[in-house]
Parts: structure tokens; sequence; C-alpha cells
């Protein structure tokens, strides 16, 4: 992680005090002792800040960059780590992260161990890696973008405040959405093909996995300069739900009606305005939006079998 290790080692540790599954009153004092009391026992040259706003990760990792801190650590969700990320693409900075969200996709892909003990272990010990960002209508993401079913549901998760959070939550509102849904027609331009397109979702995706194990482009790699371009066809909802087993064990392939196509870019346009996110996070865009591959992008921290 320290390429001169004579040198101090500055680390920035960005905590969002209301990612997770719950909401307590401290939860930003109890993050903010444990991160600092484990960078003290390391002796690091360290700072820990508390996200007060939606943005603010961003703008305290940028701030960090220009103070010349080398490490930044991401304590949240998706989100948060795609706001800490999306400052540091491009430079020389690491990202690390303490992963407190209700997915906690690319942590997982990257092998970070969910309790903060152990994440900080890989902030400490892990391996170093370099991997690629996708981009969606100018938005940055490490893990997965989405069109369809999976943005709407996005966006209901982001409506529903901070009471009610979690992996159950997000499946309560999938079930209730694909009952309802009404798919818009696409037509996609990618590396090699021109579909037009009426989905129950299109996944773009940088890592394999939403989080929680649910596996959308199991032949996803975060390192291949490509992105995986998964497109599900609209289908009844019983039968969404007899093949859901399947996003789990990493056979969502094998579904009918589903095609994975790895591209470099991606043109996406329709008669309605786009609704997409990022990582998670809600977006709308107009009616034509591109993709693309940002390769080797951002250093990370991942976990590693030989870490002490």
């Amino acid at each position: 992680m320290n390429d001169n290790p004579g040198s101090p080692l500055k680390v920035a540790v960005i905590i969002n005090p209301i990612s997770g599954a719950g909401r307590r009153r401290d939860v930003a004092r109890v993050r903010a002792e444990q991160a600092a009391a484990l960078v003290e026992k390391r002796r690091l040259n360290a700072e820990v800040f508390v996200t007060e706003r939606p943005g603010h990760a961003r703008e305290l990792a940028q701030a960090g960059l220009r103070r010349g801190v080398t490490t930044f650590v991401a304590w949240g969700g998706d989100g948060t780590v795609n706001e800490v990320g999306s400052a540091l693409v491009g430079s020389d900075a690491t990202l690390a992260i303490v992963p407190s969200g209700s997915g906690n996709g690319l942590a997982r892909e990257l092998g970070v161990p969910l309790d903060p003990v152990g994440a900080f272990q890989v902030v400490f010990a892990g391996r170093s890696r370099v991997i690629d960002a996708g981009e969606l209508d100018g938005h940055l993401f490490f893990n997965i973008a989405g069109i369809g079913l999976d943005a709407r549901v996005a966006h209901r998760f982001a409506q529903g405040g901070l009471e009610r959070r979690g992996f159950v939550r997000y499946l309560e509102l999938a079930a209730r959405e694909v009952a309802s849904f009404t798919p818009h027609e696409y037509a996609l331009t990618a590396d090699d093909c021109d579909l037009k397109v009426r989905p129950l979702l299109i996944a773009i995706a940088n890592s394999r996995q939403y989080g929680n194990g649910a596996l959308i482009a199991p032949g996803a790699l975060l390192d291949d300069g490509k992105l995986d371009l998964v497109v599900v066809n609209d289908m009844p909802a019983w039968r969404v739900l007899m093949h859901a087993p399947k996003l789990f064990a990493g056979t969502v392939a094998r579904v009918r009606g589903v095609s994975i196509t790895k591209t470099s870019r991606l043109e996406i346009a329709s008669d309605v305005a786009v609704v997409y996110h990022v990582d998670g996070e809600p977006h709308v865009g107009g009616q034509c939006v591109s993709a693309r591959i940002h390769a080797r992008a951002l250093r990370v921290m991942s976990g590693s079998a030989s870490m002490s």
C-alpha cells in the first residue's frame, strides 16, 4: 500500500454514518472512534471524517488529494465507495473499503471482510491492485450500472428514507416492482452488436454482482478492460421468481431470455427519458445515453489469504 516504506502513510477515513440496515443515533461517533483507534494502533498518519450530506464524501476525497493523502478508506455502502472512488480516478491514490451498506458489491468482489476490524486489516495488509471503471451518462461506476427494473428499485429504495434499509428491504421492493413493471423499448449499439429490446432490465457490469452474492454477470472481471452487457428479456413475475435462485448460484446466463456480451462501449436510445442507476445511486438521463469503460482507472486494496 505504501511504495516507500520510509515515508509516512497519509490516510483519510471517510465515514458515512447512515449507511447500512439501520440507523443508531450514535453511529457516527462509534464508527469515528473505532476508526481512530484502529489507525492509532498502527501509528499511522491518519485523518477521520464523517459525511454530512450526499456528495460530501467526494468533496472530502478531493480535498484530501490536494493535501497529499495517499490512501482513502471509504466506510459505507456502494454509494459512498462510488463517491470516494470517483474522486480518485486518474490519481496515484488508493481506495480501501470498510463495507457497511445494504449490498457491498465491490467490497465482496475484492474479498474485503464485512466486519470493520477485518476490513481495516485489508487497509493495513491487503493486496494493491488496479481495476477498471465504467461510465454511464457521465457518471462513473465501479460495480454495476443498470436500466429497467433494477433502476426502478434503486429509485424506490432511495425514496424510502433511512428507517428501512438493508437487503431484505431491497428484495421487498424488487418483488413489488416486478409485479407491476412495464418495460420500455431500447435500441442498443455495442462493440459487436445492434439490438432492439424491450427488457426487464439491462445491467452494465464492471464486476459480477449487485451485492449479497447476487451474480448478475458471473463472467465479469474488474480488470479486463470490458463491460459485461446483460440483457434480461421481459418475463412474467412468476418466471422471475422461479429463476431468482440462479442469480445467487451464478447460473443466470443459462436462463432463457438472458444474454451477456462483453463490450467497451454502449449507446442506449429510447423514446422516453432513460431511468438508470450507477452503483445503486439513481439518475434520470435523456432519451440517449452512452456507456464506456476506463481501463486501469483506480487503485484499490483487496483481501489476500496472506494477510498477517
